[in-house]
């Protein structure tokens, strides 16, 4: 007696990707190889997955990279405790923000290139805002405000980092220090003065000084 055929193997389709499994992807080469290293078409490859299926989740980089903004806040944008004094609110409400940042500096080349905002931080730019307005700034000055100690803030992660990275390993003098070490005291005698302690000095995290200046330095124009 013929044994009945077995039922024909029809071809599967590729296995489904989730919106979750596309952003750890993207954080990963992101945090391996930079922002300008991520691409749809890599990341579709390391997922093992086509272009096109990406696109079912997000319609392009720009999206992407907002989806990895979001997913960056939401995992270490902690809410801080606010003090009562609206102008130390405006101050803790900024540092949050640096401590964040400061972390993964990829996040401010994005949000400073593209002039993407992650949702999930408006929280802290509220805080800011509303602390400036509670000081006797208008709504208008307040948002100013706030736009100063963004690029204060967002400013120094980038220069503090582009130093780092050229910083030499190997133990030569760096372009700037074979600079301070020829200068003429007779023309520049503050800075010959402070040459030798210039890297040290300026190495120094002295972002909340300079915030507690900026702060005050808006509220004064009231």
């Amino acid at each position: 007696m013929p044994h009945p055929s077995a039922p024909r193997k029809t071809p599967g389709r590729p296995p489904r990707i989730s919106r979750e499994e596309v952003v750890g992807t993207a954080r990963r080469i992101v945090d391996a190889d930079g922002v300008d290293r991520l691409t749809m078409r890599r990341l579709a490859t390391e997922i093992g997955s086509t272009p096109m299926a990406l696109y079912h989740h997000v319609r392009n980089k720009e999206e992407l990279l907002v989806l990895l903004l979001d997913d960056y806040a939401a995992r270490t944008l902690h809410r801080p405790e606010l003090p009562s004094d609206p102008r130390e609110r405006v101050v803790v409400g900024a540092a949050a923000i640096h401590e964040a940042l400061a972390a993964c500096p990829w996040i401010v080349e994005v949000l400073t290139a593209d002039d993407l905002l992650s949702t999930s931080a408006l929280w802290f730019v509220e805080q800011i805002v509303d602390g400036l307005v509670a000081c006797g700034l208008s709504p208008e000055r307040a948002v100013h405000g706030y736009r100063a100690i963004w690029y204060y803030t967002a400013g120094e992660i980038v220069v503090r980092t582009t130093a780092a990275r050229r910083r030499t390993g190997d133990g030569r003098p760096t372009y700037r220090e074979q600079v301070f070490e020829g200068l003429d005291a007779d023309e520049l005698p503050r800075l010959a003065e402070v040459a030798g302690r210039w890297a040290s000095l300026t190495a120094e995290d002295t972002y909340l000084d300079g915030l507690r200046a900026l702060v005050n330095g808006l509220l004064a124009q009231r």
